[in-house]
């Protein structure tokens, strides 16, 4: 059973840079979603998109954008645990989908010359923080839970070189390859994402980075919260639609190895694409894992405001639901108004913030290909 001490977070989305500002934010239901700046959107259907607004113009997009926000976001958790700007040592684990296709895409068309050191992440970490130990993950959207499985992996180790302290980040930002191919799989390109609503038409992408410090002991500090158990599995039942028998085989594996029961479950922050296939498959494995607990803890889906930052959304997840259990809030999935049959026995928070005491959070990542990852935290005293 896993005990390690989340010691530091930072995160930057659409809706806030900070996770300070970006709860706030999701508490108050603000919306990133905007035209979409990027890229030509004349060659798309959908129109749309949760950008984080740092271009030089519209539709001047720059390489190395997810390498910017992902520096910017493991600056935020390294300075909140009081690590500082040296990281040399200390293992940076990146779950990501796409890295910098977009990069690419750039060079492809002309826009950009190629510097394809720049490709990698650890080039940007080793000149920022003189990290000389990172790790680069693709585990579609459950990438960065999956790292972080692995970090907590690291920690377990034992001998004279296993760290102390890893950090473990996740990061995407939109491509145009990927925005055309979401929107082309819908038969209605989306406008918005809503999640588990019953007229919801699809995904639409966001830009963002999140990132935690984890470490085997606090060293004086007071945790955020503690990391219980991250489970994993690759069920490989589709390359595009998810398994509910995957899914919940993921969430009872991590409830093992947490050593909590479905009851001690108060808040989920669930995946909650807004796609059509998998909005059901993931009610219909919280139905299966939870049983009669079902009814029991609040739910809500951020992407909702953030919109799918992809390899970057399992952490983004949960340093929102970390935040939420130490501030007893939780925001509320926007745009839900008829929640789809197998959901309907859930308690999701709508409308405003919800207050409630919570001390249990599970956190859902679900990938193309079948790649489940669950996590479970608790609070600290």
């Amino acid at each position: 059973m896993l005990s390690r001490p989340i010691t530091g977070m930072g995160a930057v989305a659409s809706t806030g840079r900070g996770v300070g500002t970006l709860f706030e934010n999701l508490c108050r239901g603000v919306t990133g979603r905007a035209e979409l700046r990027g890229f030509d959107r004349t060659r798309f259907r959908a129109q749309h998109a949760y950008e984080v607004d740092d271009r030089p113009a519209r539709g001047e997009d720059v390489p190395a954008r997810a390498t910017a926000l992902l520096v910017e976001a493991i600056a935020q958790a390294a300075a909140d645990a009081g690590l500082g700007e040296d990281l040399s040592g200390t293992p940076v684990l990146i779950g990501t989908g796409l890295r910098e296709l977009r990069s690419l895409e750039l060079w492809w068309r002309g826009d950009t010359d190629l510097d394809d050191t720049g490709l990698h992440f650890g080039t940007a970490l080793r000149e920022r923080f003189g990290a000389d130990v990172t790790h680069t993950f693709s585990n579609a959207c459950s990438a960065s839970l999956y790292a972080l499985a692995l970090g907590s992996d690291l920690l377990a180790q034992e001998g004279d070189d296993a760290p102390d302290t890893v950090i473990v980040a996740g990061v995407d930002v939109l491509t145009e390859s990927m925005y055309g191919l979401l929107e082309r799989v819908h038969p209605t390109p989306p406008d918005r994402v809503r999640p588990f609503d019953r007229d919801r038409t699809g995904v639409l992408m966001g830009d963002g980075a999140a990132a935690v410090v984890l470490s085997r002991e606090t060293g004086g500090r007071r945790a955020h919260a503690l990391l219980r158990g991250v489970a994993v599995n690759c069920d490989a039942f589709h390359v595009t639609a998810p398994s509910p028998e995957g899914i919940a085989k993921a969430m009872r594996s991590a409830y093992d190895m947490a050593g909590v029961k479905p009851k001690d479950i108060d808040l989920v922050m669930l995946h909650g694409t807004g796609t059509l296939l998998n909005d059901e498959a993931e009610a219909a494995a919280m139905a299966d894992a939870l049983g009669d607990a079902a009814s029991g803890p609040l739910m809500t889906a951020i992407k909702s405001m953030t919109g799918h930052t992809s390899g970057a959304s399992g952490l983004m997840g949960l340093v929102v639901g970390v935040t939420a259990l130490k501030e007893g809030r939780v925001p509320p999935t926007v745009g839900l108004q008829r929640p789809v049959e197998e959901a309907a026995g859930f308690r999701f928070v709508t409308g405003d913030a919800a207050s409630a005491s919570m001390n249990v959070a599970q956190f859902n990542a679900f990938g193309f290909g079948g790649i489940n990852a669950v996590a479970i935290v608790e609070a600290t005293p």
